[in-house]
């Protein structure tokens, strides 16, 4: 077989192996290579193509409380594009943003321009109201979860201790089971049990680690669900086994199932199935 011949054919043999991905810069062919070294973005181009076709990347873009009036000003697809290009490669720090600067694949994929600074990513979410975008984040994250919570489903409650090394806002020295007299901050998360799929989290100061600061959170996720779609239990460890907690949930007629602590004569009157 003449060389012109072959390469006639492995060039057909590429394009047969290449799929078709659509994405929010237009159509593109993603060909995978055995014999290269693994690419940590490399599956990136899939991802974008869900986000894409199911409308997510766009509508969370339409609803994002973010608006300039310099014509200068980077578009809401820079910005957004640039914080989670950022955190699906695992930055923790504005800083990191520089990395994926020259990026010059998956930016075009998200139908972006540019990568941005980490100075102009900063400056976009101080100039997103607080209230507003919290609301904007929360209702997408309720209608990922929502067609899950038509069938019974156990809700778990939790705190996690963060120690810091930094000066962030609300680090305080507190409760620290691995760092002791470090600052921290304490997550406050809400678990659909099993599937592990987070309802909610929220970030407090070091010294708010308690179940009575888990209670807000934990009473407005309750609230805004319609009553078929509650959880059937509510599930904690004994941190939140508190008369004010328990008396909370019996108000609104909804079970949960704590643990106690060790005393020589626990009470249990507020004990539900």
């Amino acid at each position: 077989m003449g060389e012109s011949k072959l390469k006639h054919l492995q060039r057909e043999e590429m394009l047969l192996s290449c799929a078709g991905v659509q994405t929010a810069g237009g159509r593109v062919r993603v060909r995978w290579e055995t014999d290269s070294a693994a690419t940590p973005m490399g599956q990136l181009a899939y991802f974008i193509e869900f986000l894409t076709l199911t409308g997510l990347w766009s509508c969370w873009q339409d609803r994002c409380p973010l608006s300039y009036s310099s014509p200068n000003a980077p578009t809401k697809a820079d910005v957004l594009g640039t914080w989670l290009l950022s955190i699906l490669s695992g930055h923790r720090r504005y800083s990191h943003v520089t990395t994926i600067r020259f990026d010059g694949v998956n930016p075009g994929l998200l139908g972006m321009n540019k990568v941005i600074s980490e100075d102009a990513l900063r400056r976009a979410l101080v100039a997103i109201p607080e209230d507003k975008g919290v609301s904007w984040l929360d209702g997408h994250l309720r209608e990922s979860t929502a067609p899950l919570l038509d069938v019974p489903w156990i809700l778990d409650i939790d705190t996690t201790i963060k120690p810091l090394y930094g000066k962030q806002e609300g680090a305080v020295v507190s409760y620290n089971p691995k760092k002791p007299g470090r600052p921290s901050h304490s997550y406050h998360t809400y678990l659909m049990a099993g599937l592990r799929l987070v309802m909610g989290v929220e970030v407090k100061a070091g010294n708010e680690h308690s179940g009575s600061h888990t209670l807000p959170g934990l009473l407005r996720i309750l609230d805004e669900l319609p009553a078929h779609q509650r959880p059937k239990i509510v599930r904690g460890d004994c941190g939140f086994g508190s008369d004010g907690i328990m008396r909370e949930l019996e108000a609104r007629a909804q079970p949960y199932l704590f643990k106690l602590r060790c005393w020589r004569r626990p009470k249990t009157d507020h004990l539900t199935g």
